[in-house]
């Protein structure tokens, strides 16, 4: 026994997050210790806790049910970790992200703000052991259902949880489910969407990974409410933990007899299968994600018929997102009025967030419906960087908005944000500090998606090309006056005529940034000038010849040779020699090189 005499439990997140940053080697060093013995202590690995800002993260368990979580860990420090904290007890107060008893404390912030229900077991269970899901009420929902519920009564139940839809439309999902539980016909399918595909999003990746139990059981209720016997995971390739731990899952439900015929000894059967995308963007939606399940090229259709009518194979079909299946055992497990008591009067529950870009604290955050958005990037988030301003949040990824700072009280509601011109979206969350131009934002995001758009119909394949034609002119310094009444004349062309959803929220990005950030426009096609020196045929760089250590950092990554100086002595740079690459601004420790 060790000096404390505490027998602990170590878990260490391993999820993609965790894994980039290091954690394999983490998990090699405990598993070694834990093998070698010496130290009182069980280890043992979970998805992703959310605190992407500060990966590896470890939390260390004492008997007592107590908790205190370790960020920016390595290999090296293991060893100081369990000679400190396992054999002493003594915690490394420099190292702590949050503990227990003092949840509200530092970094732990990011957790205390929150209200996880889709997220309540990430981070929390081993999600490669069904053991660990049953032990803290996994799949009793189901149970519960199969034996002592109607399909009927389960959609009555998720009717009055209030749930809409978590992929981006908002849709109510009891009245989804009735829709498709009424259409006529002896064989249905259930298909899960997780072809995530949002620059800046990883929550249905995080929920897989870390949880992916609890995904499954929601699709058990989903199929058994609808009346399908055959579900589908439409989940990219690239998620390859996602998948793993996806395949493990779905191995130990059919060895337990949660998946197959008779699931649970009931007289119901119900079976999941995995079907890989390949990455299209465009097969997040709908019809297009069908037509890839059955082998056809991904592309959109037109609607009706609609997919609870006629869908995959031509039998009714019912989809739903990841979030919006985590949730579901949870609501029938507690019920939908308990549900209900979170959010606002028509956006009920909660909603998962991924926090990126020039936020503080990146990570994964579950929120009340009813937060504002300043709640969310600077209650939960941190806030921006020390020194900068917060400028314009990016949420609903490409066919989203991008909202100012005066809109910062708006509600997390799907109307609310709805209002501005942005949308939910499936959640992610892109903050823009005082140093991102707004018109290269909305290039970047209508280059996505021009790219990842599927051709079928001509004004998304034509119309976005000339949008994103006129937004690199603009950013190369060669804007013409009328290009602003070009863009909102496409725009609105490409919405009104697009066949599919890409196309018809493909110019919300540049719709937002013209209403909120005209002026960015202006001076870029006026002034010919990047406020946020970010355009860089609109800008030059000079140093601060005040605030200048003469380090000669920017010296040795100029590839032009521009910038001379002495040692310890301000430094200059040859304007005619620049060519903005940029790199300088990115060494320089004392922020001292402007553009402008």
């Amino acid at each position: 026994m060790g000096t404390s005499g505490h027998r602990y439990k170590v878990v260490l997140g391993y999820g993609t997050c965790g894994i980039a940053a290091g954690a394999t080697g983490v998990r090699d060093a405990l598993e070694e210790a834990e093998k070698a013995g010496g130290y009182d202590m069980d280890f043992d690995i979970a998805g992703c806790m959310g605190y992407c800002f500060i990966e590896p993260v470890v939390e260390v368990f004492d008997s007592e049910g107590g908790s205190v979580i370790y960020g920016d860990m390595t290999a090296k420090k293991v060893a100081q970790l369990l000679d400190e904290h396992i054999k002493s007890g003594k915690v490394i107060e420099d190292w702590v992200v949050r503990k227990s008893d003092q949840p509200e404390a530092g970094e732990g912030d990011f957790l205390a703000n929150q209200h996880r229900v889709v997220l309540r077991n990430c981070g929390k269970i081993n999600p490669e052991s069904i053991e660990e899901y049953i032990e803290i009420g996994g799949y009793e929902a189901a149970k519960k259902a199969l034996a002592t519920m109607s399909p009927d009564e389960v959609i009555e139940e998720v009717s009055a949880a209030g749930i809409r839809g978590r992929g981006g439309a908002g849709f109510p999902t009891g009245t989804k489910w009735g829709f498709a539980r009424k259409s006529p016909g002896d064989i249905k399918y259930l298909i899960c969407n997780a072809d995530e595909g949002d620059p800046g999003a990883f929550m249905d990746r995080s929920v897989l990974e870390g949880d992916p139990h609890t995904v499954i059981e929601g699709m058990i209720l989903a199929g058994y409410a609808i009346g399908a016997r055959q579900g589908y995971i439409y989940c990219r390739a690239e998620y390859p933990l996602a998948l793993k731990r996806l395949d493990i899952a779905l191995e130990e439900c059919h060895r337990r007899g949660f998946l197959g015929e008779g699931i649970f000894g009931s007289d119901w059967d119900f079976d999941i299968r995995i079907k890989k995308g390949a990455g299209a963007f465009v097969c997040g939606e709908e019809t297009a994600m069908m037509a890839s399940i059955e082998g056809k090229r991904g592309m959109p259709n037109p609607r009706p018929p609609f997919p609870a009518n006629q869908g995959l194979w031509g039998k009714p079909t019912n989809i739903n997102n990841v979030e919006t299946l985590a949730a579901i055992p949870w609501i029938i497990a507690n019920g939908g009025a308990e549900y209900a008591k979170t959010g606002t009067e028509k956006s009920k529950g909660t909603k998962v967030f991924c926090l990126a870009g020039k936020v503080r604290r990146s990570g994964l955050a579950e929120v009340p419906m009813g937060y504002t958005l300043r709640q969310v990037i600077f209650d939960v988030g941190g806030g921006v960087q020390a020194g900068k301003e917060f400028k314009a949040v990016q949420m609903g990824g490409p066919s989203g908005g991008c909202l100012p700072a005066a809109l910062l009280d708006t509600l997390v509601d799907y109307d609310a944000i709805i209002a501005t011109g942005a949308i939910m979206g499936s959640g992610g969350m892109i903050v823009a500090d005082d140093r991102t131009c707004m018109v290269d934002l909305a290039r970047y995001f209508l280059s996505f998606t021009q790219e990842e758009s599927c051709g079928k119909c001509t004004p998304c394949r034509i119309g976005t090309k000339r949008m994103l034609e006129i937004l690199e002119r603009i950013c190369e310094g060669r804007g013409e006056p009328d290009d602003i009444d070009k863009l909102d004349e496409l725009a609105a062309d490409i919405k009104a005529a697009s066949l599919c959803a890409l196309g018809g929220t493909a110019p919300n990005p540049v719709l937002t940034t013209l209403k909120y950030f005209r002026n960015e426009y202006e001076d870029h096609i006026l002034n010919h000038k990047c406020t946020a020196g970010v355009c860089p045929a609109l800008i030059t760089l000079h140093i601060d010849p005040e605030t200048c250590i003469g380090c000669g950092a920017c010296v040795k990554v100029c590839p032009t040779e521009a910038i001379t100086g002495e040692k310890k002595q301000p430094h200059v740079i040859d304007v005619e020699a620049c060519i903005r690459c940029k790199m300088c601004l990115s060494r320089c420790p004392e922020d001292s090189i402007i553009a402008e």
